[in-house]
């Protein structure tokens, strides 16, 4: 009997620290569902303060538990010094780089040099921003893959961002002395016409010893389709100049295949043949930047919902100095903007179930 009872003291003065932790381990999970049932987006700027929470109130909840434990002053004293000494030495070592993200990450914000969707090049990488966070920016590249970016790192280098109204793309290429200037330039002003870019301007960027340097550009106002349309005017480039019979090849090109005299390097193509209809040129930029398109999408969307609860507040403040004959028109475009805050909201609510959804099998 004196074990049971011994057994039965000691299992009783546990009680309030079980007790303690279930009531821990229970409230962790309520705070966790009740804010990923209001969260709407999924982005690492809406993650980051649900997980600092979560974090805050797990240390209070194990600070609590350890004060509940039965064991001596001293035992207790000692135990929340190490835990102490634990938190102060993580903080410690990971601070420099903690802050120095954190307020980059704030300086960008304050900068708003790009938003979500937009291509930006750092250095070597080059791709379309997807997630703003405040310790990190993630771009997705020209292989469908995602790149993490640490915010000191765009704040050190700089940061070319393609404007969305429009941009320049350009090629160049060398060819001899012997082909004339003004010819050239006609044939590859009439690529870039073909590839459909605006303004178009040809340079001579070099005379070189063997061969002169030329730049074709053009405007582009459709900047999503950058990739396709860089491809598609050194496509045309070949096209125009092959088909007009001069040959793209080097000065100094040797080959060590006996070639009847006069013979040209130029493909065996139909040049010279008109062609009934353009042939389909393939955009792969819907499949290569599939989730920027859903970010930026997703920041549009927030934006609009801002804007609307903005004029929303503004025709409450109208139709309360209105004249009565003019408040059936403000109530109208309230009862409309009401509509389309319920649509965003809808629309918002269900990109975050798919991105929860199929985001992870599509990773994968």
């Amino acid at each position: 009997m004196d074990a049971w009872s011994e057994l039965y003291s000691v299992l009783h003065s546990y009680i309030p620290a079980l007790a303690a932790s279930a009531a821990v381990v229970l409230l962790l999970w309520g705070v966790n569902w009740l804010m990923q049932r209001r969260r709407q987006d999924v982005g690492a700027e809406s993650r980051l303060p649900r997980q600092l929470i979560m974090l805050a109130l797990s240390l209070t909840g194990l600070v609590v538990v350890i004060l509940l434990i039965p064991m001596s002053d001293t035992t207790r004293g000692q135990v929340l010094s190490l835990l102490g000494l634990v938190l102060t030495g993580v903080v410690a070592l990971s601070s420099t780089t903690f802050v120095a993200n954190a307020m980059a990450g704030f300086m960008l914000r304050a900068v708003k040099s790009f938003r979500p969707g937009d291509f930006i090049r750092v250095g070597e990488q080059f791709g379309r921003v997807t997630e703003r966070g405040l310790f990190h920016t993630e771009i997705q590249t020209e292989e469908r893959d995602l790149t993490t970016l640490p915010n000191l790192l765009l704040v050190n280098n700089p940061v070319t961002v393609v404007r969305t109204s429009g941009t320049i793309v350009s090629a160049t290429l060398s060819l001899g002395y012997d082909i004339s200037r003004t010819r050239i330039e006609a044939l590859l002003k009439k690529a870039a016409e073909n590839t459909g870019l605006e303004e178009s301007f040809v340079q001579v960027r070099n005379l070189g010893d063997f061969s002169v340097s030329y730049r074709i550009a053009g405007f582009l106002a459709e900047v999503k389709q950058l990739l396709t349309v860089r491809s598609n005017l050194q496509k045309n480039i070949l096209d125009a100049l092959h088909g007009d019979g001069i040959e793209i090849v080097s000065p100094a090109f040797m080959n060590q295949r006996q070639l009847p005299v006069g013979s040209k390097m130029i493909p065996k193509e139909p040049y010279g043949e008109k062609k009934t209809q353009k042939a389909a040129e393939e955009e792969p930029e819907t499949l290569i930047f599939d989730k920027a398109e859903e970010a930026e999408k997703l920041d549009r969307e927030r934006e609009e919902l801002a804007r609307l609860n903005q004029r929303l507040e503004e025709l409450k403040k109208l139709k309360e100095a209105a004249a009565e004959t003019e408040q059936p028109r403000i109530e109208a475009e309230m009862d409309t903007t009401k509509q389309r805050l319920e649509q965003i909201s809808r629309q918002l609510g269900n990109n975050a179930e798919n991105s929860q959804s199929g985001g992870a099998a599509k990773d994968r």
